[in-house]
């Protein structure tokens, strides 16, 4: 499939991103870059100068929301994405709101218990729905460490163990691996389709 059929095949595709930090932020970009017709960014958080370790944004977007930050980065790289953004904290009703019409889901959160949210939700109300989560990207190294699973529709990229903590801080090597592995792993599924 030469680039030009790829794009031609996404353009008519949505992808719902929960999280704009740095698997969100990242794998936004990534798939932005490959023409994606459509992505749905969450995040109620604002761009903070400790995030551009491993976060799409620039030192001039530092106190802006996350999700209209990114969708202005988008822009300047693919024009033609169309970007919706919201400044929310995800809750199961606002999912079932805003994701319901994504052929695929992005889980791009940092706490356990969002995430969890997150995937109960989806496969409860959206079993059919592909939702591609991020688990496991901490530190430095470890290359052979991370890989993929899935189950069903649950798609799994990370090394499943790692866990932020003050000596183990998210970086942008590894947290860009599992958010471009997430964004190989739309575009596997939307191009299968």
């Amino acid at each position: 499939m030469t680039f030009g059929e790829i794009k031609v095949k996404l353009k008519t595709r949505t992808v719902g991103i929960a999280g704009c930090g740095g698997l969100g932020s990242n794998c936004a970009v990534a798939l932005a870059r490959v023409g994606i017709g459509t992505l749905i960014l969450t995040d109620f958080d604002v761009v903070s100068e400790s995030n551009l370790n491993r976060q799409y944004y620039f030192l001039s977007q530092v106190g802006e929301p996350k999700a209209p930050a990114l969708k202005r980065v988008i822009h300047q790289i693919n024009p033609s994405v169309s970007v919706i953004a919201y400044e929310i904290k995800l809750d199961p009703e606002h999912i079932l709101r805003y994701f319901k019409d994504c052929d695929v889901i992005v889980e791009a959160f940092d706490e356990a218990g969002q995430k969890e949210m997150l995937i109960e939700t989806v496969l409860s109300a959206f079993p059919e729905k592909p939702l591609v989560v991020g688990v496991g990207m901490a530190g430095w190294g470890m290359n052979d460490c991370i890989h993929y699973r899935h189950a069903g529709n649950l798609h799994i990229c990370g090394d499943e163990v790692t866990e932020i903590s003050e000596n183990v801080p998210p970086l942008a090597p590894r947290v860009g691996m599992v958010a471009n592995m997430q964004a190989n792993v739309v575009l596997e599924i939307l191009l299968k389709s």
